[in-house]
């Protein structure tokens, strides 16, 4: 039986796409090679809300938790959960620092893989010589899966070094790629899809907060490399918040520490929120978005770039503003382990 598809124009683009009538409207738009805005994918944390013009959607698994009933009833849906019923036409925001991109799916090769905590896995991934992947710092990919399934990850590399594709897999019990991905070997075949995301660093003068949570560092590590290897807006001075379970969750503890010796105007704190004592000078008890708001509780003056779970976003959406942070200077990654 053929699944039904249905015409969605996206404005003020001026773009139409054909949609699934069993998938959502965001997959449809990033297989046509469309990258509306969006974060986690899962509902969570509200960058794919859009204005529904025209049509009907339903939500398959329930009305989401990023999404109100105010909101709702005003005419809003999340395109990630959201499934066309109808043809539609949705309102979605135009974002200026993410001009056209080339969304590719290539075939590439685990050339080397590298444990850096109990569940953690740094994943290399080399492309055909005669492909690339032209990304911005911050982007992330797909690792497309049978069945129509995909799974999410940041490119931690930077574009600059980008011979070898890195990502920062942490692992998830019974997933149907992480468990694989921890057992695979060299030269495993796969095949990927981006860069996708507006999750990207912007040049300026203005300070920069970075908060990572857990592996929410690799979208900020191809950031923080393309800044200091490349030398991007050298006067910045950089605040980096990195918020783990324990100290051994820190995988690149000492990596981020090296880069602050060399460039003073890194500045690195470190958060556990499970542990119950510190054993170095750059370690501190408790949230890291509490411990952000300790030491700058004026946010007035911050490009503010935040990467980790929904509930760290959430917590930073809702809290930050509070304290003189400007929406449109906050940039979040949200994501959900991909199992």
């Amino acid at each position: 039986m053929t699944t039904r598809e249905y015409t969605v124009r996206i404005e003020p683009h001026g773009r139409s796409i054909r949609v699934s009538a069993d998938r959502s409207v965001l997959e449809g738009a990033l297989a046509a090679g469309l990258n509306l805005p969006h974060s986690c994918k899962s509902g969570h944390c509200s960058s794919c809300r859009v204005l529904l013009r025209a049509g009907d959607v339903a939500y398959p698994h329930g009305i989401p938790a990023g999404i109100t009933a105010e909101e709702a009833r005003g005419g809003n849906i999340l395109l990630c959960q959201a499934q066309a019923l109808s043809d539609l036409v949705v309102e979605a925001r135009l974002i200026a620092s993410v001009g056209e991109v080339d969304i590719k799916t290539l075939p590439c090769r685990i050339a080397r893989l590298r444990m850096l905590a109990p569940d953690v896995m740094q994943v290399f991934l080399r492309l055909p010589a005669v492909e690339s992947l032209h990304f911005q710092p911050g982007q992330y990919l797909d690792v497309l899966l049978e069945g129509d399934r995909r799974r999410s990850f940041s490119i931690a590399s930077p574009p600059h070094d980008s011979g070898l594709l890195e990502l920062h897999v942490r692992r998830v019990p019974g997933g149907a790629l992480t468990e694989q991905l921890f057992t695979a070997a060299t030269g495993r075949l796969l095949r990927i899809e981006g860069p996708i995301g507006q999750f990207v660093y912007r040049p300026g003068d203005s300070p920069v907060l970075m908060i990572a949570g857990g592996t929410g560092f690799a979208p900020l590590k191809s950031m923080l490399r393309h800044i200091l290897e490349r030398g991007t807006d050298p006067e910045r001075d950089i605040y980096l918040y990195w918020g783990a379970r324990q100290a051994h969750d820190l995988y690149e503890d000492e990596t981020v520490l090296e880069w602050s010796r060399r460039h003073p105007r890194l500045r690195f704190m470190a958060v556990l929120s499970q542990a119950t004592q510190v054993s170095s000078a750059h370690h501190r008890l408790g949230w890291v978005h509490e411990a952000v708001l300790a030491d700058h509780p004026r946010l007035d003056s911050f490009d503010i770039y935040a990467a980790g779970p929904p509930a760290l976003i959430e917590a930073i959406r809702t809290q930050f503003p509070r304290h003189g942070a400007a929406p449109e200077r906050l940039s979040f990654d949200s994501f959900d382990y991909g199992r």
